[in-house]
C-alpha cells in the first residue's frame, strides 16, 4: 500500500473538517424519529449527498411505506473484496417537551460540540462514513473491489425492516466485512453484542373487596412470584469462549471509564429488567389481571433457547400465569483477531496515538444482521453524549478521528493484497 497516499487520505479528511459537520447537520436537520420508523425524507436527503459522490450506484428500497433504506454502490472498476458502511437513518423521538437549551433539529455548533437529536446516534456516524466513502471514491484506482453503503432505517425498532430486509433481499448488501459507525467511543473497537429477549409476563387472578382477600386470588400476588423466577435468570450458568473472556478482561482498564464502572460484569451475564407492571383498579380491590414485560439481555455462551426452556420449567407450574417472548436475538460476535477488527483497532491506535480496547458491545445494534448473515463486523462511532435525552451531541474532535479511522480502514481493508 502507498503510504505517501494514506498520509494524503488523512491530510484529506482533517481538511474536510467544514464538510464533516455540514453533512452531519444536514442529516440531523431532518426529522426521523422511530417510532414511527419513518425514515422517508431523511432518505432523501442521504440520496443527495451519497449522489455527489461520482461513478455511484444508489437503490432506494421501501419495504413499507415511508420505511426507506439505500443501498449505494462505489466500484473500483477492479475485481476485490467488497467493504460495507453500515449505518441507521432512524433515531430517538425528538421529545421537545425534554429541557432542551438548543432546537433538537438545528444542528448548532457550540464550543467544539454538535447538537442535535441523533447526532450520536448515529448521522454523526453515518457522516464519517460517507466522507470516507467520497474520499475513497476519488482514489479509486488505489483499491480494489468495492464500498457499498446501507443506510438503514428501522433499527430503534430493531431493524427487520431496515438492515435485516436489505441483507434477506438486496445480495450486494453484505460483504467480506462490515464497519459500523453506530454509537460507542473511538477509543472502543466492539466487536460483537449481547443478544436480546423481550417477554410478556401475564396473570389472572379472581375478583373480591380488598376487605375480604380471603375470597379473591390477587393476580399482582401471581405476578411478582412469577417476576421473581424471571430474575433468577441472572444466576443462570453457563461457558463462554476463552477468546470473548479475555478480551473483556484485557478491555475493562480503557472501557469501563467510558462506558461505565460494572461494564465488564455485565457483558458476562445475562440480565434482565423489568420494565413495565400494569395491574389493577383501585386499592382496594383484589386485581383479576397483571401484565409485565422485561428486556432480557444475554451474553456469549448462551442462547435465547436455553432462556425458554428454563421460563417454560419454572413458570409452567404456576397457576393463572402465562408467558411469551416478545423479541429474540442472540448474541454474536466477530472472532476479536478478524482482520476486519485488528486493522481497525490498528488504525485507532494510529489516528488517538493511544492503544484502543478491543470489546464486545453492551446494546444492539444492526450489527447483528451482518453477523446473522456470516459478514465479518466492527463497530466503531462516536461517545454518545445526553442520548435520547435534550441536547444531545457529540465532540467535533471525535468527528474528525472517527472519519480518519473509518477511511483509512477501508483504504487498508480493500488494498491489501490477497
Amino acid at each position: 500500500m502507498s503510504n505517501k497516499l494514506r498520509t494524503d487520505l488523512a491530510n484529506r479528511v482533517d481538511g474536510s473538517l467544514d464538510q464533516l459537520i455540514s453533512v452531519t447537520q444536514r442529516l440531523v436537520g431532518v426529522a426521523s424519529p422511530n417510532p414511527p420508523s419513518d425514515t422517508f425524507d431523511v432518505a432523501v436527503v442521504a440520496e443527495a449527498l451519497l449522489s455527489e459522490i461520482p461513478g455511484i450506484e444508489i437503490e432506494r428500497v421501501e419495504p413499507e411505506p415511508r420505511v426507506v433504506s439505500l443501498v449505494a454502490r462505489i466500484k473500483s472498476g477492479k475485481p476485490g473484496r467488497r467493504l460495507i458502511f453500515n449505518g441507521h437513518l432512524d433515531t430517538f423521538p425528538l421529545l421537545e417537551n425534554l429541557p432542551w437549551t438548543v432546537p433538537p433539529l438545528g444542528g448548532v455548533l457550540k464550543d467544539g460540540k454538535l447538537y442535535g437529536r441523533g447526532v450520536c446516534d448515529m448521522k454523526g456516524g453515518i457522516a464519517c462514513s460517507l466522507l470516507a466513502a467520497r474520499l475513497l471514491a476519488d482514489n479509486r484506482d488505489a483499491w480494489s473491489g468495492e464500498i457499498v453503503l446501507t443506510l438503514a432505517g428501522d433499527e430503534e425498532n430493531m431493524g427487520s425492516l431496515g438492515s435485516g430486509w436489505l441483507l434477506k433481499h438486496v445480495p450486494h448488501a453484505a460483504g467480506d466485512a462490515n464497519i459500523c459507525g453506530d454509537v460507542g467511543s473511538p477509543k472502543v473497537v466492539r466487536f460483537g453484542e449481547k443478544g436480546l429477549m423481550w417477554v410478556e409476563i401475564e396473570a389472572s387472578g379472581s375478583p373480591a373487596h380488598g376487605a375480604h382477600v380471603h375470597r379473591g386470588v390477587n393476580a399482582i400476588d401471581r405476578l411478582r412470584t412469577a417476576l421473581d423466577r424471571l430474575k433468577d435468570l441472572e444466576e443462570l450458568p453457563f461457558q463462554a469462549p476463552p477468546v470473548v473472556t479475555r478480551a473483556i478482561a484485557d478491555a475493562k482498564a480503557i472501557s469501563e471509564p467510558l462506558s461505565g464502572s460494572g461494564e465488564s460484569q455485565t457483558l458476562q451475564r445475562v440480565t434482565v429488567n423489568i420494565g413495565t407492571i400494569e395491574a389493577g383498579t383501585s386499592p382496594n380491590l383484589v386485581p383479576t389481571h397483571a401484565i409485565a414485560r422485561a428486556d432480557i439481555r444475554l451474553p456469549v455462551g448462551i442462547t435465547t433457547d436455553v432462556l425458554v426452556r428454563q421460563l417454560d420449567e419454572w413458570l409452567a407450574p404456576l397457576e393463572g400465569v402465562t408467558w411469551k417472548a416478545i423479541r429474540r436475538f442472540e448474541p454474536s460476535f466477530t472472532a476479536p483477531d478478524h482482520e476486519i477488527v485488528r486493522r481497525t483497532a490498528e488504525v485507532a491506535g494510529e489516528v488517538l496515538g493511544e492503544i484502543p480496547a478491543v470489546n464486545m458491545r453492551v446494546g444492539g445494534s444492526d450489527s447483528r444482521w451482518y453477523r446473522m448473515f456470516d459478514v465479518p463486523t466492527v463497530v466503531l462511532g462516536l461517545t454518545p453524549f445526553n442520548m435520547g435525552g435534550p441536547d444531545e451531541y457529540v465532540l467535533v474532535d471525535e468527528l474528525l478521528a472517527v472519519a480518519k479511522i473509518h477511511t483509512l480502514v477501508a483504504y487498508d481493508f480493500l488494498s491489501a493484497e490477497q
